[in-house]
């Protein structure tokens, strides 16, 4: 049955969806830079249906995810690999944060290898969100019309955050600072679930915390294009 609380509902699932994606957009923003400027949008897009569909089973399927403790696990290695693979380059600042062009990977080309990695990156980010949603209303239709409208709130949002980067190449290291921090939480909450340690990280602290990552990083990118110019 279909009640004017489900509608609230579902405005509340968009709100927060748009507050915890914050550092999703930022980090889909980055991962296609390596494209071409004509084919970056179009990946984003062909990623983003993915996660439609993704979004869709996995929230079907949250409350047996709750469960699987080696989700968040194998989520946190994934993460802390693309931060290790960025850092830990040996590359100097400015060729780390230089738009390299996107290559081949996984037997695919360079712009569908591209595809995925959108599609991975949003699936690891999206486990919050989707377990929080299902504690908010037992109504599949809810959450997954909730999810997907944020899903849509958010694609506008990563086109702003995209000419962002492009103009503050520093921002490149906040984006996977961040990644780093997410992996970290993941990692926490997966001990905690699987009951080595007994504290979890408050969500509001999380958030507030890549908030003050995305901050520091832009006014670090404008203060370093202001001395260079």
């Amino acid at each position: 049955m279909v009640t004017p609380s489900d509608f609230l509902t579902i405005a509340l699932l968009v709100a927060l969806e748009g507050l915890l994606s914050a550092d999703n957009a930022m980090v889909l923003a980055v991962l296609v830079l390596g494209l071409p400027k004509a084919q970056q949008k179009k990946a984003l897009r062909y990623g983003i249906l993915g996660a439609f569909f993704f979004r869709t089973i996995a929230t079907l399927t949250a409350v047996y995810l709750i469960k699987v403790g080696w989700v968040k696990i194998l989520g946190a290695g994934y993460l802390m690999y693309l931060t290790y693979r960025h850092f830990g380059s040996g590359a100097s600042a400015e060729e780390r944060r230089a738009h390299k062009p996107a290559e081949p990977a996984f037997g695919l080309s360079a712009f569908w290898a591209t595809v995925v990695k959108v599609e991975l990156t949003d699936i690891v980010f999206a486990i919050d969100s989707i377990l929080v949603a299902v504690a908010m209303s037992p109504k599949a239709w809810v959450v997954v019309t909730g999810g997907i409208l944020g899903i849509i709130a958010m694609r506008l949002v990563i086109g702003k955050l995209l000419a962002l980067v492009e103009r503050y190449p520093p921002l490149v290291d906040g984006a996977f600072i961040i990644i780093g921090w997410v992996a970290v939480k993941l990692f926490i909450e997966y001990l905690n679930t699987a009951g080595y340690i007994h504290f979890e990280i408050p969500k509001v602290l999380s958030l507030g915390l890549i908030v003050v990552i995305f901050v520091v990083s832009y006014f670090y990118a404008v203060r370093q294009e202001g001395a260079q110019s």
